[in-house]
């Protein structure tokens, strides 16, 4: 798969696609990403996954249980309803997260790291060479997918700190004097907590595990305290009480589907965190502690919705004893926010990994953490992820009608990780066609259902995650496409370095001192900063350096491997730095590790050329005259590769030209 690792395609300043040979998935015991992981007790990963990984799925009691018996209130028989709702959620769980992401698709890890792009790195890998066709639609869905997780994303911080704040109404004697602040409460919390992104959360994310740990060990206290109201409730562990409901209600058991599936939303962080904590921990806090306590939670609602079927309409803060009340509320608002910050995180991540690998242009990324590597902060996204959260906010008021635009966008996300791991099972674990489709038929079938339950939501809002994924397929799609056509137009009017060899061998120009590094995203072609140096300047340095950043398709690249060095002959010599899409590339550390292997320069006395390309638009060049404007605007609004780079600012040149697209 071929991916710019800076986001400038076609510039000198551009990586080059991948050609390093891939490894397998990663490490057979599971165990993530050794640099993450190093020093870690498998305790304390288990508990640090509880606060990052399962803080989504830890909010839906709030609002999940209440939403589908909301759409089954029409239904005459009561007790059916809550049996057969129940039975949905808790056989939901079980089969999306618990089969499908926690036994099967956690083994599907890229060297240790999961999440759609790194599925979909792993399927361009594993299909090598077996046509453009497929693997441009492997690529393609990993573009969707990133696409909606960023859709939902924008939702969760909005649906799940109103949900807790709305707890407030609910509160014993002040309830209705405070209803009317739950609106700006929120806003509030959700203002706050996107500005401390900046300062960096590494410091309060030691808290986040232990704090949601007692968040779910609450959610278990309240059912099972529930529970003997109605010990019936314990029939909705067959199966057959769902299926009765569904069979019984029709089109509406349809509608109500959509509603069940808002309990496995962040079910996708389980496999998108892997690599933060390893497989092994985060099955164990799943299967261990967040599903009974999840389950536990569900079936204490259902045991009081039968016993007292008005509590219906808010069964999460009926269950909640009037003693108890502020402490839960507390509580709840906590952990909304740790899962609010878990999805911010995620979406950071998510950037970072798509710019590595081309998807999207140069985008500032600052680090929040000298000692841990996944503490990053990306200020446009942070500010276009707010405006996003308060505008959905203020537009739908409630979190009964968020619910109605949440859940679309994880349908669509989870049915892409079961395409993409079609090609991994048959690609790289070898499986039989039958074997194959004995596990992800009824996955996909799965995933059919509850997208086409959720479709129905598109009227109550459901189109906006929807459109704002459209609107990012179209940009990933628009700068790929225009990186390609660059590179295309550059190569053919570059002169290829085996030939400037020939004319500096039968002209030689005049010699400056020091060395002079090219940034280029093709070592085999003349960079143009070099041309125009020598044309313009009509010198060539003593040591000239040819240097290329490679994104490779897994997500780190052991140090040992991170340079190549070539000699090309006494003045020229290429260096190849690798980077994984999961690392920030860092010129000079990379220089450093030149210096040992014998490549040896006075960074002092070093001068790194960039080429600067003029893009101007044009009605022949493979694109519609509206998407070359929009690739353009991409690409003045790109990072400067001085900053992206970490190249000191003094030691930079940078020599121009104008290019048609």
């Amino acid at each position: 798969m071929a991916s710019e690792a800076s986001g400038a395609p076609a510039s000198d300043c551009a990586p080059a696609s991948s050609d390093i040979p891939l490894q397998d998935g990663g490490p057979p015991n599971g165990s993530g990403n050794s640099h993450d992981l190093k020093g870690h007790g498998f305790f304390a990963l288990a508990l640090g996954s509880i606060g990052v990984v399962f803080g989504d799925i830890g909010t839906s009691p709030l609002y999940a249980l209440r939403e589908a018996l909301a759409h089954s209130r029409s239904t005459t028989a009561t007790e059916h309803a809550v049996l057969g709702v129940v039975s949905l959620v808790l056989w939901t769980m079980t089969l999306f997260v618990t089969i499908k992401y926690v036994i099967f698709f956690m083994r599907a890890d890229n060297k240790g790291e999961g999440g759609t792009l790194a599925l979909m790195a792993l399927a361009q890998k594993a299909l090598g060479g077996a046509g453009r066709k497929r693997s441009v639609a492997v690529f393609f869905l990993g573009v969707i997918g990133a696409a909606l997780f960023y859709g939902d994303g924008i939702i969760t911080p909005a649906i799940s700190v109103l949900s807790a704040v709305e707890g407030l109404k609910d509160a014993p004697h002040v309830g209705r004097a405070l209803a009317p602040y739950i609106l700006p409460i929120s806003a509030g919390i959700l203002i706050a907590l996107f500005l401390v992104q900046a300062k960096g959360t590494h410091r309060m994310a030691s808290l986040f595990g232990p704090i949601t740990a007692v968040w779910f060990l609450i959610l278990g206290a309240l059912g099972a305290f529930h529970l003997a109201d109605d010990l019936s409730i314990f029939r909705a562990f067959n199966p057959w009480y769902g299926i009765r409901f569904l069979l019984e209600n029709g089109f509406l058991g349809f509608v109500i589907l959509g509603s069940v599936f808002l309990v496995v939303t962040g079910a996708e962080a389980l496999y998108a965190d892997m690599g933060h904590f390893g497989k092994r921990p985060i099955q164990a806090a799943w299967l261990c502690l967040v599903f009974p306590c999840l389950a536990l939670n569900y079936l204490g609602q259902g045991a009081l919705v039968l016993d007292q079927p008005a509590a219906r309409h808010n069964p999460f803060w009926e269950m909640v004893p009037s003693f108890a009340y502020w402490p839960v509320l507390l509580m709840a608002t906590i952990a909304t926010v740790i899962a609010s910050q878990a999805v911010i995180t995620g979406a950071f991540s998510m950037t970072q990994q798509a710019v590595q690998l081309g998807l999207l242009p140069r985008i500032e990324i600052k680090r929040t953490s000298e000692t841990q590597a996944g503490q990053i902060f990306v200020p446009a996204v942070n500010q276009f992820l707010l405006i996003g959260v308060l505008v959905l906010l203020f537009a739908f008021q409630s979190s009964h009608k968020l619910a109605s635009a949440y859940g679309i966008a994880v349908t669509g996300a989870m049915f892409v990780d079961t395409l993409l791991a079609y090609v991994v099972i048959r690609r790289i674990w070898k499986w039989t066609l039958w074997q194959t489709a004995l596990l992800l038929v009824p996955l996909a079938a799965l995933d059919s259902v509850f997208i086409a339950s959720n479709m129905l939501k598109i009227p109550d809002g459901a189109w906006l995650p929807l459109v704002f994924g459209g609107v990012l397929v179209l940009i990933m799609w628009t700068w790929t496409r225009g990186a390609n056509i660059l590179t295309a137009k550059t190569r053919r009017d570059s002169v290829p370095l085996v030939d400037l060899m020939e004319i500096l061998r039968a002209r030689a120009p005049h010699r400056a001192p020091g060395t002079a590094i090219f940034l280029t995203s093709d070592p085999d072609m003349t960079p143009v900063a070099l041309m125009h140096n020598l044309k313009h300047n009509k010198v060539l340095h003593e040591r000239n350096v040819i240097l290329t950043v490679r994104t490779t398709e897994t997500p780190r690249v052991n140090e040992e491997d991170r340079v190549k060095i070539e000699k090309v002959n006494d003045d020229f010599k290429k260096v190849v730095v690798s980077y994984g899409f999961m690392e920030s590339p860092n010129i000079p550390k990379a220089l450093a590790v030149c210096r040992k292997q014998g490549l040896k320069f006075d960074i002092m006395a070093t001068s790194f050329f960039l080429g600067r390309r003029s893009i101007v638009p044009s009605a022949n060049s493979g694109m519609p005259l509206w998407q070359d404007r929009l690739f353009i605007y991409l690409m003045k609004n790109a990072a400067n590769p001085t900053d992206f780079f970490k190249i000191p600012p003094g030691r930079v040149v940078e020599l121009g030209a104008q290019v048609t697209v």
